[in-house]
């Protein structure tokens, strides 16, 4: 049972009232809650914008919502949600003519299903904009009007919706959060863990942590009373006499809890994939790679500069273990005025996700194509592999502008070194909408299964592509 003092509308816990409790709950996922009208400190560090209308919470799956916003990169999308749970009903006490309790007999006879709008962003721009509409009837119109409709998408998501204006919603919700949201100390710092699966605040003391069963949430100033059990999902708001300040919400400090998986796509990474092992194994490989191509140089950088000058090489910004940058080494296989031309061949982009790719590039040069069909021009990245920021099997090496898209798959790519091949350059199939999924698939798999034995079926299978490559007309 979750009660609310009648004295205080607006209750806490641990400090917080139930929106700030919303704000953090999707921020423990990469998410900024921006509301309409509020006006609100729009902050780079997120990965995505929710966009809400005032006083509404929202809890739902993220994963389709990312995949079609990887997929069709809309400057907006709208999510239709219909709220269809079970959990909407009334606790009615039934007494005897004596006044005795005889029982308690739930209500769902005035549930109806219940159907709301939010919108994910990743342009903070927009978020600002939607911070300052202030007409709260209708700030979808308002929207609209500011984002074009072929820069829009829209889904319908299953999911519950709340209003923070009614009192039983605020509990509804409070108790939802609790069964749905196993790691709140990833935003919320001032909350210690009560035994299995409960919280309250850092060294309170709230009874016999055996008599709790489930998620139970413990404000400040309330314990459980002698003799009495709590079984969750179950919130008890702060006591208003014991009630904390708000506490401080630090987005560069966000860290993924483990227990949270609502959206991680990794369960560990293979122990291979940090182990002295590996790394002496790409240390050893890359240095023999680079002793057997290093007369191959010259040549190479001979052709490009006949066709287009120098540079020879170019280092574009990748991302490494743990979101560190690094200047990934190739020869190089475009003209000089490339990223001019990518601008304007976005419209024909054949990739289903956030890269770019054309079976006919006008962007490479000759020598370039050469170099690409017989995997040349990587094998400058054997410098990135002896500076450890590369591994000679890994995940494909990307920026942060593809790896923001997709936080969960992201978070597992960017625990290993990128590789100079991997599983998804040797099983892609380039299958009309399927390449980026591929692309996770296959980084996954090997992230989560990488051992030596895997490594080297990589690099053979590497090697046969190759000598395809030159056998075929």
């Amino acid at each position: 049972m979750i009660t609310v003092n009648p004295q205080h509308s607006v209750p806490t816990l641990w400090g917080l009232t139930p929106t700030q409790l919303h704000g953090r709950f999707w921020a423990s996922r990469g998410v900024q809650v921006v509301a309409a009208g509020a006006h609100a400190e729009v902050r780079n560090q997120a990965e995505l914008y929710l966009l809400t209308e005032p006083e509404q919470y929202v809890i739902m799956p993220l994963r389709r919502s990312l995949d079609l916003l990887c997929w069709l990169k809309p400057d907006l999308l709208v999510v239709r949600i219909a709220d269809r749970s079970l959990n909407d009903y009334r606790e009615i006490v039934e007494a005897r003519p004596d006044g005795r309790f005889l029982r308690f007999r739930r209500d769902y006879s005035g549930r109806s299903d219940r159907l709301g709008r939010v919108a994910f962003t990743t342009d903070p721009e927009i978020a600002r904009d939607w911070s300052t509409l202030m007409d709260e009837t209708n700030p979808w119109r308002a929207i609209r009007a500011l984002v074009p409709s072929d820069l829009r998408a829209s889904v319908r998501e299953n999911g519950q919706i709340y209003s923070g204006r009614v009192e039983r919603d605020n509990a509804r919700f409070a108790r939802d959060l609790a069964e749905t949201w196993s790691r709140p100390d990833a935003t919320i710092t001032r909350i210690d863990r009560v035994g299995r699966d409960a919280w309250s605040l850092a060294d309170t003391d709230t009874g016999d942590e055996g008599r709790i069963t489930g998620p139970v949430w413990i404000g400040a100033g309330r314990s459980l009373p002698s003799g009495s059990a709590a079984v969750g999902p179950a919130v008890m708001w702060d006591d208003p006499d014991s009630r904390p300040e708000p506490e401080a919400l630090s987005w560069g400090d966000i860290e993924a809890k483990s227990g949270d998986a609502s959206e991680r796509r990794i369960d560990e990474a293979a122990p291979y994939t940090s182990s002295l092992l590996k790394r002496g194994f790409d240390i050893l490989f890359s240095s023999a790679a680079l002793l057997a191509t290093v007369p191959l140089y010259p040549v190479i950088m001979l052709a490009i500069f006949i066709e287009d000058r120098s540079p020879f090489f170019f280092a574009h910004t990748r991302e490494s273990i743990n979101g560190r940058e690094f200047g990934c080494l190739k020869f190089r296989t475009m003209y000089r005025n490339a990223e001019e031309m990518k601008a304007k061949l976005q419209a024909e982009n054949e990739a289903d996700g956030p890269q770019f790719f054309m079976e006919d590039d006008p962007r490479i040069t000759k020598v370039g194509k050469v170099l690409r069909k017989l995997q040349l021009d990587e094998i400058p990245q054997f410098w990135n592999v002896l500076s450890g920021n590369m591994s000679v099997v890994g995940p494909r090496p990307s920026p942060k502008s593809e790896n923001q898209y997709c936080p969960g798959w992201r978070e597992a790519r960017l625990s290993v070194r990128p590789g100079v091949t991997g599983l998804w350059q040797i099983r892609r199939t380039r299958a009309d909408g399927a390449d980026f999924q591929e692309w996770i698939r296959y980084d996954i798999e090997y992230v989560e299964n990488a051992s030596f034995r895997f490594d080297v079926y990589i690099i053979w299978k590497t090697i046969a592509l190759v000598i395809n490559a030159l056998t075929r007309r």
